[in-house]
C-alpha cells in the first residue's frame, strides 16, 4: 500500500514523501515531474551500489535522456568535500546541466553529498533522495539539510537545498543489517520524545514487531515518525527556531561520534546523547526521575546503548564546544520538559554536561566496582 505525505514550504506545496514497497513506481514519479525529457545522475556508495545500483539504472534507463551513475567508497569518513569535488567533474565530463537531476541511492551520508552536491554545482540542480536506511527514511532525507564533515567536525560544511521528491521502499529495510537498523531507529525514538507522546507509547507497545521488522508496522511508524518532523521543519524550514528541537541527543551524541573516530553509528551515538539530556532534564526537575529511567531503559530493547567507555568524558565535554549548534558563545542544547515536550535552552553549563557524560560513562573502575 503506497501512502503520500506532502512538504510545504512558505505554506506552498515543495515535495512528497512516498511510502511504498518497491522501486516500481520511481521512473513514474520522475517522469510527472517532466525529468523523463533530462539526464539523471544516481549517486550512490559502493556498499549500496552492490544492492541496488545496476537495478535502478536499469530501472531508469530508457525512462529518461540518459541514466548515469556515480559510485564512492561507503563510510562516514568519505563525507567530505572530496567526495563532492570528484562528483563535480563526473558531472562536468557528463555535460549535465541546470536542467538535469540528481538521485541520491543510499543511506545519510549518501543523501548529504548528493544533496550538498545538488544546491552547489551550477549554482543549484534538482536531486530526488531514494533513502535505503532507517537513519535516513526516518530523518536524514526529509527537511533539505545537506553537507559534509570537515576536518572531522560533522556538517560543518552544508547548504539548504529541498529536493523534488523523497521515495522509500521500505522493502530495502530488510537487508540492513541489525546494528544499523536500530542505527536508525535511534532517530524515530528521538521523534517521540520530542514532539509526540503517543507516537512513543506506540513504539514500546509494538517493540516486538518493530524488532521484527513487520512490513506494516513500519510502514506505520515511518509515516509517523516522518509526519513529526514535517510538521517541525514545515514551521522552521531553515533553523531559526523551532526546529533545533530536532537537534535533541545531537550535541553530545556528535561529540562521542567524533571522540569515537566515526567507529560508532550516528544512531549509537544520539542514543547515548538523549540519554545524556534527558538526565540533564530530570536533574532540572523538568522530568520525574522515573521518567528518566524509563527513557534510558527504552533505548534498551532497540539494542541501543546506554553507555560508553574508552574515551574520556572530559575530551567529550571538549568536542561539544565546537558544536555548530552553539549561538553567541553558548550551546543550543535541547531539553525534555516532559515525553512528548521538548524546549530549547541556551543556559547549560559545562557542569552539567560534564556531568550527565559522566552519567552514561562505564569506566573499567566501574567493571570492577
Amino acid at each position: 500500500m503506497t501512502e503520500r505525505l506532502q512538504i510545504l514550504y512558505n505554506r506552498k506545496p515543495c515535495y512528497d514523501i512516498v511510502f511504498t514497497r518497491s522501486f516500481q513506481e520511481l521512473a513514474p514519479e520522475l517522469k510527472a515531474m517532466g525529468f523523463d525529457e533530462h539526464k539523471i545522475c544516481i549517486v550512490t556508495d559502493s556498499r549500496v551500489d552492490g544492492l541496488y545500483g545496476e537495478e535502478m539504472l536499469e530501472r531508469l534507463s530508457g525512462q529518461c535522456k540518459k541514466a548515469v551513475k556515480y559510485v564512492f567508497p561507503e563510510g562516514e569518513s568519505h563525507k567530505t568535500l572530496d567526495t563532492v569535488r570528484e562528483l563535480y567533474r563526473y558531472l562536468i565530463a557528463e555535460e549535465f546541466d541546470r536542467k538535469d537531476l540528481l538521485l541520491a541511492l543510499g543511506g545519510g551520508v549518501v543523501g548529504d553529498v548528493t544533496g550538498y552536491a545538488a544546491a552547489t554545482y551550477l549554482r543549484g540542480v534538482d536531486f530526488v533522495q531514494v533513502p535505503t536506511t532507517l537513519l535516513a527514511q526516518a530523518d536524514s532525507s526529509i527537511g533539505g539539510k545537506t553537507g559534509v564533515d570537515f576536518d572531522g567536525y560533522k556538517n560543518m560544511v552544508g547548504a539548504f537545498k529541498m529536493p523534488r521528491l523523497v521515495y522509500m521502499n521500505l522493502e530495502v529495510l530488510q537487508t540492513l543489517e541489525d546494528r544499523q537498523y536500530f542505527s536508525g531507529f535511534a532517530e524515530v525514538m528521538k521523534h517521540g520524545l520530542i514532539r509526540d507522546a503517543a507516537l512513543y507509547e506506540w513504539l514500546i507497545e509494538n517493540m516486538y514487531e518493530i524488532c521484527e521488522r513487520d512490513m506494516d508496522v513500519l510502514q506505520e511508524m515511518l509515516v509517523r515518525s516522518c509526519t513529526v518532523k514535517k510538521l517541525v521543519v514545515e514551521k522552521d524550514p531553515l533553523e531559526h527556531g523551532e526546529r533545533a528541537l530536532l537537534n535533541f541527543g545531537h550535541t553530545i551524541g556528535h561529540a562521542i561520534e567524533k571522540a569515537k573516530k566515526f567507529e560508532w553509528y550516528h544512531g549509537e551515538c544520539v542514543a547515548l546523547g538523549a540519554v545524556a539530556a534527558a538526565f540533564i532534564s530530570w536533574k532540572r526537575e523538568l522530568l520525574s526521575m522515573e521518567e528518566y529511567y524509563e527513557i534510558r531503559d527504552m533505548f534498551v530493547p532497540f539494542y541501543l546503548p546506554i553507555s560508553i567507555d574508552g574515551v574520556d568524558p572530559v575530551e567529550i565535554l571538549g568536542l561539544t564546544r565546537s558544536d555548530k549548534k552553539r549561538e553567541s558563545g553558548n550551546i543550543r542544547f535541547v531539553l525534555l520538559k516532559k515525553i512528548g515536550r521538548a524546549v530549547i535552552d541556551n543556559t547549560v553549563t559545562d557542569q552539567e554536561i560534564l556531568a550527565a557524560i559522566q552519567e552514561i560513562y562505564f569506566s573499567d573502575e566501574d567493571a570492577h566496582a
